[in-house]
């Protein structure tokens, strides 16, 4: 199995030594860069498997490398932030961040986040739960919800016809959504499918993520059931 290359874009010198010692040591290739300038040359010279931005760094901060990154690409993007309640973890997640992990970090909680974030973009196709629901129609590997057409087999999504892009993170939430139309979804349940949350964890990740599909697939096709979670409009 080829290694898997990781760009870690850190300030600090000291956190960014050791980091990228401790993640080879782990088997990952790291390339380390002090600031966003630096971060968006490497990651357009080496096109890494992953990206880990600080949020903040000089020069370009990590919430618009990030928004850089993504309007480029749609590798995975997990966001370091120094407090768990900022406002930049909310940003991060809106410029298209997959994830985020606060600091200062545990090595092994961050791995592991690492890995769960390559195994749902290397397997977005995989199984999902449930079936196609009786509010959309099915044929063979494509459900049909009114405009919206979503492809389980080619991974790919259209709506009145025309193709939506979304992200290997975005597209596993709307499998979730359209492998139970109508059914109600708690955010914990979907940070345990599509995230691997083994634990209960910050639902924000959730929110923001639903309102970045809203914008592209319609705001009005997943429904908000306040103090429940949300369900796809069939």
């Amino acid at each position: 199995m080829a290694e898997t290359h990781v760009l870690f874009v850190e300030d600090d010198d000291v956190i960014r030594e050791a980091t990228q010692l401790a993640r080879e040591r782990d088997g990952f290739v790291v390339t380390a860069m002090p600031d966003g300038l630096s971060g968006l040359e490497a990651f357009r010279a080496d096109r890494p498997d992953i990206a880990l931005l600080d949020v903040m760094l000089p020069g370009m901060d990590g919430v618009s490398l990030c928004r850089r990154i993504r309007d480029e690409s749609t590798v995975p993007v997990i966001m370091l932030s120094a407090r768990a309640d900022s406002i930049d973890v909310v940003l991060g997640l809106e410029a298209g961040a997959d994830d985020y992990v606060t600091k200062p970090f545990d090595g092994s909680v961050l791995v592991a986040r690492i890995r769960a974030v390559l195994r749902r973009f290397g397997h977005a196709g995989g199984p999902v739960h449930g079936g196609p629901g009786a509010d959309g129609t099915a044929e063979g590997g494509l459900l049909v919800f009114g405009d919206l057409e979503v492809d389980t087999e080619g991974m790919e999504v259209r709506r009145a016809g025309a193709p939506v892009g979304l992200t290997p993170t975005e597209m596993r939430l709307l499998l979730e959504f359209s492998s139970a139309p109508g059914t109600v979804l708690s955010r914990d349940k979907l940070l345990e499918r599509v995230w691997e949350y083994g634990w209960g964890g910050d639902t924000r990740v959730v929110d923001v993520h639903v309102q970045r599909l809203r914008t592209k697939i319609g705001q009005d096709r997943i429904e908000t059931v306040r103090g429940f979670g949300y369900k796809l409009k069939g």
